[in-house]
C-alpha cells in the first residue's frame, strides 16, 4: 500500500462479493461478508506502516446523533475480548478469532436498524479502517482491567479510552463497568475513577454509559446479583456518580421485575443483553417485553447477536432489531 493511498482499506465489499473469507473456509449462514484475504492484508500492512491513519479515518467518519429521531437504539457490543472474556454459549474460545468477530461485527453493523458500536480502541480502530462505522454512533469502552477470572477482577481499573481520546476521536461517549463488589476494597478505587469519567465525558458533551453490578465472590467467581434489589441498589450507586448527571445513561441486565427496577431511575437506559447460551429463546422474550417500559431506550447486545448458536448473525440481529421496529 502507497504512502500517497486512501485512509481507509479500499473497497469493503469487494471482497465479500466475491465471496473470500479470509482463511477461515465456507462463510456459515449470515457471514457472507468476510473479511478477504486481500482486505486483510491491507489492513495488516496499514496498521504497520501507516498508523495515522486510523486518525484519520476517525476524523473523516460521517457521525450521527444519538436518538435522531429513533426513540430505541440497537448498539453491537464488542469489548469483552478486553477483559478476556472470550466465551460464548457452549464455546469457551469463540471470540478468539479477530479476523473471525470483524467478519461478524460488519454483518451486524450492515443490518438494518442497526445503530452502533460499542467496543474498545483496537476493535473501533480496526472498523474505522475498514469503513463501517459511518453514520453510527460509537462508544469507547473504558474500564477493561477487572480481566476474568483474575485474582483481581474487581480491580477496574481505566486501561482503555479516556475521555479526552473519546473526544478527539470523534466518539459519542464511554462506557464504564461499575461494579459494586461488597466484600472488596477495590470497588471505592472503581467509583472514585468512574465518577471522574462521568464528569470528565459530561464536561465535553459525550454520554457517559454506566454499567453497575452489585457483587460479591462466591466460591472464587464474581457473580452478579440480579435480583430486582441488587439491580436497585446497583442503579442508585451508578446514576450518583459525576459531577453531574446531565449526560449519563444506564446500561442495566434484565431481570425478573423490571418493572420496578425502571421506576428507580430517570435516566436514559439500555438493556444488556449478556450470553443467553444456545438457547436463546426465552431472553429474547424477555428483552421484548422489557423495551416497551418507560425510559429503556434500546439493546446493547453483544455475544448473544454476534455468536448464535447457528452462527446465522444476519438473523440474530434482524430479530432483536425487529422487537425494536415494533416500538420505534
Amino acid at each position: 500500500m502507497s504512502e500517497s493511498g486512501a485512509g481507509r482499506v479500499p473497497d469493503p465489499g469487494r471482497e465479500a462479493a466475491s465471496g473470500r473469507t479470509g482463511g477461515h473456509g465456507e462463510a456459515g449462514p449470515g457471514l457472507g461478508q468476510g473479511l478477504g484475504e486481500e482486505e486483510h492484508r491491507r489492513l495488516l500492512e496499514t496498521r504497520a506502516r501507516f498508523p495515522w491513519r486510523i486518525a484519520e479515518a476517525a476524523a473523516a467518519r460521517q457521525r450521527r446523533g444519538m436518538l435522531e429521531g429513533r426513540g430505541q437504539l440497537l448498539i453491537i457490543a464488542a469489548d469483552h475480548a478486553a477483559r478476556g472474556a472470550l466465551s460464548a454459549g457452549s464455546r469457551p474460545l469463540a471470540m478468539g478469532s479477530r479476523l473471525d468477530l470483524l467478519r461478524r461485527l460488519r454483518v451486524a453493523l450492515a443490518r438494518p436498524g442497526v445503530d452502533g458500536l460499542l467496543a474498545t480502541p483496537d476493535v473501533v480502530e480496526d472498523l474505522l479502517l475498514l469503513g463501517a462505522l459511518e453514520n453510527k454512533i460509537v462508544i469507547g469502552s473504558m474500564n477493561r482491567g477487572g480481566v476474568q477470572g483474575t485474582a483481581f477482577e474487581f480491580d477496574d481499573r481505566f486501561t482503555a479510552y479516556d475521555a479526552a481520546t473519546i473526544a478527539r476521536m470523534g466518539l459519542d461517549g464511554g462506557k464504564m463497568l461499575c461494579r459494586i463488589g461488597v466484600d472488596e476494597p477495590a470497588t471505592a478505587a472503581t467509583l472514585e475513577a468512574c465518577g471522574r469519567a462521568v464528569t470528565e465525558l459530561a464536561a465535553r458533551g459525550l454520554v457517559a454509559l454506566v454499567e453497575p453490578f452489585w457483587s460479591r465472590r462466591v466460591g472464587g467467581t464474581v457473580t452478579h446479583d440480579l435480583s430486582a434489589e441488587g439491580v436497585i441498589r446497583s442503579v442508585h450507586v451508578g446514576q450518583g456518580l459525576g459531577a453531574t448527571s446531565a449526560h449519563t445513561w444506564l446500561k442495566i441486565p434484565v431481570v425478573d421485575d423490571m418493572e420496578r427496577v425502571m421506576r428507580a431511575t430517570t435516566l436514559p437506559t439500555l438493556l444488556l443483553g449478556g450470553d443467553p447460551g444456545d438457547t436463546p429463546g426465552p431472553a429474547y422474550a424477555a428483552w421484548r417485553k422489557a423495551l416497551r417500559l418507560p425510559g429503556v431506550r434500546g439493546l446493547v447486545v453483544g455475544r448473544a447477536l454476534l455468536y448464535p448458536s447457528d452462527d446465522d448473525v444476519a438473523a440474530a440481529v434482524d430479530t432483536a432489531a425487529a422487537m425494536l421496529e415494533e416500538i420505534r
